[in-house]
């Protein structure tokens, strides 16, 4: 039931053929998981059309599913893997990637963004499009997601591909979910709240479910919660400590500063832990926020790999298996009675019925943690960036500072001496002096503060990480606020009226 194609320069080659008597593909095996990139497994003989004809990166691949019309894998061929067995049998296997790898063909650019989520995800796909074939091109499609604010303030860079930014600025920061859709030969990538649907057909025992496994991680939870709002200013001005006090709950919550979930105590004992929320400035809604928490947060993370024979492939089920899809699941002997979502699904094109499903909660590899610690690693190196670049803006502004004072103090000595020839050019130099300091006001950018929930100058998930940062130069603000105050005062003095009064006295 499955048709797989190769694409050479426009001339197509079937290489395995839903027929009894057509070209056969050694193995076949298609991976998918939500927003992650498609791959599909395959192996053959010399004898089979596609030895000799597949090109890295060149060669196209479809697998087409001839029962339901759809195509379940479109991409390109990534890289071989060739063996030869003890009976000197030689086959070859190649792992092929689905078009979403076309947005690591194109590197992105610095930049400095502020706008809405759904105007950087355009203006990002567009950059793309700029860079690559026809072929490998997406159009903006549907976006469904945002922030509290419909507001991002970030950095892109020319380090990243195109797919590590939208992951990175798009997926990781306001959610959602990527499907590719194709209409009228146009390729759309949507961002959407969900992909799938909520199906009917149930996977159980003693119909299609043929095993099941079920991981079980509770350490995540917690059973007493102490909420924190907003920080608290200290009332000593001389206080530099980057850990300031942030509002509890301890008056609206007599005396006490966490709260309680009993029957979480009574099945897991007392766990603790603090969550945030910056933007609350007020005890008591503060209590009621923590509240909520507690009682709507997910007590574990279950995920479950199931193998399930797909009945629909011979008319026994109205609904086939697909990834972002939700089923009834069940299985009384390991208490499992209710709707899950497939998050991955395996499929090997040689026995389709016989389908591999990833259903629940999705936990990270030991791959993925590290990907998303190196990922956090250039945040922190970008972070670096932008402070060292402020710092020169700082400097170059306290130089004009001072530029600013001398040229004040040249004029008091002019006035003071009383030599009027020279108090025009003292005057001009002020002037000059007060011009580079504004340009220099303006060069230095403005910046949102960041939250653990809203964007700033960095990701809301890199806020808590800038509260660790430990100051080791002092700088003194009270003589910084002397001079931008004598600055406010020099620049209000009317230079025009001043000289002209001087010429004034001069000529009487």
């Amino acid at each position: 039931m499955y048709k797989v194609t190769i694409v050479n320069d426009g001339v197509e080659t079937v290489i395995h053929s839903p027929f009894i008597n057509g070209h056969k593909l050694e193995t076949g095996v298609i991976k998918k998981e939500i927003n992650k990139i498609d791959s599909f497994e395959m192996s053959f003989y010399l004898n089979n059309p596609a030895y000799g004809k597949l090109k890295p990166f060149k060669t196209l691949i479809n697998v087409l599913n001839t029962k339901t019309g759809k195509y379940e894998f479109e991409g390109r061929v990534l890289r071989l893997e060739g063996r030869m067995t003890e009976d000197g049998l030689h086959t070859f296997s190649w792992i092929c990637e689905g078009e979403l790898g076309y947005l690591h063909d194109s590197q992105q650019k610095h930049r400095e963004w502020r706008g809405t989520p759904k105007d950087l995800f355009i203006s990002l796909l567009n950059y793309h499009n700029s860079q690559v074939e026809p072929h490998k091109q997406f159009e903006p499609g549907i976006f469904e997601v945002t922030n509290t604010t419909d507001n991002l303030y970030v950095y892109t860079s020319a380090e990243k591909t195109t797919f590590e930014e939208i992951e990175d600025k798009i997926l990781n920061r306001v959610g959602g979910e990527l499907r590719i859709r194709k209409e009228n030969g146009v390729r759309y990538l949507d961002v959407l709240e969900r992909i799938g649907e909520d199906k009917q057909t149930e996977i159980r025992i003693a119909k299609n479910l043929k095993s099941i496994s079920q991981n079980v991680d509770p350490t995540e939870i917690i059973t007493r919660l102490t909420p924190l709002g907003a920080r608290i200013e200290s009332d000593d001005p001389e206080a530099t400590d980057a850990s300031q006090a942030r509002l509890t709950i301890e008056e609206v919550n007599n005396g006490i500063p966490y709260i309680d979930r009993p029957d979480l105590i009574a099945e897991f004992g007392i766990q603790g832990g603090a969550v945030v929320w910056d933007d609350i400035t007020l005890p008591e809604n503060l209590l009621a926020a923590g509240q909520g928490w507690l009682n709507e947060q997910k007590v574990v993370l279950v995920q479950y790999e199931v193998s399930a024979l797909d009945l629909s492939l011979i008319g026994l089920d109205i609904d086939f298996f697909d990834v972002g899809n939700s089923y009834p699941v069940k299985n009384p002997v390991m208490n499992i009675d209710e709707r899950l979502r497939i998050i991955g699904k395996t499929t090997d094109i040689n026995n389709p019925q016989e389908s591999s499903l990833k259903i629940g909660d999705k936990f990270k590899t030991l791959d993925e943690y590290q990907h998303d610690a190196n990922r956090a690693a250039r945040r922190v190196i970008e972070l670096e960036s932008i402070i060292s670049s402020q710092s020169q803006r700082i400097g170059q502004l306290l130089n004009q500072i001072g530029n600013v004072n001398n040229e004040i103090d040249n004029v008091k000595n002019v006035i003071e001496n009383a030599d009027l020839e020279e108090l025009p050019n003292a005057i001009n130099s002020l002037e000059q002096a007060i011009k580079d300091l504004n340009e220099a006001l303006d060069s230095i950018p403005i910046y949102d503060l960041a939250t653990p929930t809203q964007d700033g100058l960095m990701a809301a998930t890199d806020k808590a990480k800038l509260d660790l940062i430990t100051i080791t130069q002092a700088i003194n603000l009270d003589d910084l606020k002397a001079k931008l105050d004598l600055l406010s005062i020099t620049q209000q003095i009317d230079l025009d009226q001043l000289y002209q009064d001087v010429q004034d006295l001069k000529n009487s």
